[in-house]
């Protein structure tokens, strides 16, 4: 019997738009969604946001290095950490005043101010080639500071903004995705999704991420059937066999629908089939 004590994670994000990474727990404190802590970064220390609750830490990753939450915010530390970014909210909507006043196609995600406010970092989002050194010298003059700007991608965009998913759920990249795994229409196509519904694309109009969840299972799935239009054999009982094409596949239930030359169909479970010389072998439990 394991008598280790029990050790929590939970996740935490140090600002908005980047993801929620795992902080240990030093004590079974409550830490509700929302609430402000201090965390240990590699420079230091830093403010974040709680983001996913506090759930057990398996053992197996027991002896993974988690860096720490220190402790709670302070009032103090709660109200700087909510005033700056208000002025920080008040700075995006004033770049985008001035990129509309040039009539630029780009879109501001978001701003991070630094430094007693002396830094400011843009991120920005646009399909375009753009000048926008002319953009920056608004910027400089209006926020009188040292501006950088950084464009990020679509769905770094969507996971700033948030919201909430066609599941009724947080979108995931907002929630828990700590990278952006590619999705291609194979993934769709592979799980027998109709691959002109609008439904397959995320807020971000890109393919959604949660293609990829089920993906391998299916792949697994389907290796196990013969192909579409393949020559095959139904069991038919009493030891008799009825000669047929495979029309389409029940990857889930592991199964084909197969067509005989009377025109007939029926579906037959992939235990009674026989393909290209082949029979079924059930996979070992």
């Amino acid at each position: 019997m394991d008598d280790m004590p029990e050790e929590w994670l939970i996740g935490i994000r140090l600002r908005a738009g980047s993801p929620a990474e795992d902080y240990k727990l030093v004590d079974d404190r409550p830490l509700s969604v929302g609430e402000l802590v201090v965390v240990e970064t590699a420079t230091g220390t830093a403010l974040g946001e709680v983001r996913r609750p506090r759930r057990a830490l398996p053992e197996f990753k027991r002896d993974r290095l988690y860096r720490r939450v220190v402790r709670p915010a302070t009032e103090a530390e709660a109200r700087e950490y909510r005033d700056r970014r208000q002025r920080e909210e008040r700075a995006i909507a004033s770049a985008q005043r001035l990129v509309r006043s040039r009539g630029m196609t780009l879109k501001v995600v978001d701003v991070e101010m630094y430094g007693a406010d002396r830094r400011v970092t843009v991120y920005f989002n646009t399909e375009d080639r753009i000048d926008f050194r002319d953009l920056v010298r608004d910027l400089a003059r209006e926020f009188r500071a040292r501006i950088e700007m950084r464009q990020v991608g679509a769905r770094d965009t969507t996971r700033v903004m948030d919201g909430i998913g066609p599941c009724g759920r947080q979108l995931c990249c907002s929630s828990h995705l700590k990278k952006f795994e590619p999705i291609s229409v194979k993934m769709a196509k592979t799980q027998d999704m109709p691959l002109t519904d609008s439904r397959l694309l995320g807020n971000c109009g890109r393919l959604k991420c949660c293609l990829l969840y089920e993906f391998s299972t299916y792949q697994e799935l389907r290796s196990r059937l013969p192909r579409v239009n393949t020559p095959c054999q139904a069991s038919c009982g009493g030891g008799g066999c009825m000669t047929g094409k495979v029309r389409s596949l029940r990857v889930l239930a592991q199964s084909v629908v197969v067509g005989f030359p009377d025109g007939s169909e029926a579906e037959v479970p992939l235990d009674q089939l026989t393909w290209e010389g082949r029979t079924h072998i059930e996979s070992p439990p």
